[in-house]
């Protein structure tokens, strides 16, 4: 991992009641964190385009590799990942469907996978059908409202493994790219709470679980 990218991703000072809300969210409290909501905001007419663009592009979740060894890692990645994730993805196929999808859609936005994945635990608890209070829908708790911005209309299709998965990493990528390379302020800005420490904090501690060893 880059500096730059350890430093994009290291936590704000960790709140009392951020701590309680990662654990909740991690699985060490009986409750996953409650959920919330991005804002609706204006997108100009280049960066609503290009959005669009992202989202229509409807290649199938399989990667291409140059060479042997970084098939090998890959592959060593979903083992590791696979065992686990069967805790929360008993059935075996649809763990490794998931977890393929969620290695392609984070990688084609320039997101790492472990943090997408600790987004998802908070965000969801790896429901596919959750929804928040807000409205929020599916393992990225993609809000309604981004089916007409950027997509055909049709909110029901959030709960779509890869579209859910896809939406939710474009969007993060959108906020990334807006919050300068800042992940603090754009998982806030992702959580609808902007500025918050409770919920990067949440994230960056379920991170931590989905990482390999040797990238702690």
């Amino acid at each position: 991992m880059t500096k730059q990218l350890k430093k994009a991703l290291r936590p704000a000072a960790v709140s009392r009641r951020g701590l309680l809300l990662a654990a909740g969210a991690c699985g060490l409290l009986p409750r996953y964190a409650e959920a919330g909501a991005q804002i609706e905001e204006p997108l100009i007419d280049s960066v609503r385009s290009a959005l669009s663009a992202s989202i229509a592009n409807s290649a199938p979740p399989k990667p291409n590799f140059a060479d042997v060894e970084q098939r090998l890692v890959y592959l060593r990645w979903l083992g590791v990942m696979s065992e686990k994730l069967k805790r929360r993805k008993s059935e075996t196929q649809t763990r490794i469907e998931f977890l393929e999808t969620v290695w392609y859609e984070s990688r084609r936005a320039g997101l790492e996978p472990s943090l997408v994945l600790g987004l998802i635990q908070v965000e969801s608890g790896f429901r596919k059908y959750a929804i928040s209070s807000a409205g929020a829908r599916g393992y990225m708790q993609v809000m309604p409202f981004w089916a007409n911005l950027i997509g055909d209309g049709q909110a029901s299709r959030l709960f779509h493994m890869q579209t859910n998965l896809r939406f939710g990493c474009v969007i993060l990528r959108h906020y990334l790219d807006r919050e300068k390379g800042n992940m603090f302020l754009t998982l806030g800005r992702y959580n609808g709470s902007r500025g918050r420490a409770e919920y990067p904090d949440a994230v960056f501690a379920c991170r931590k679980q989905w990482l390999q060893e040797g990238e702690r």
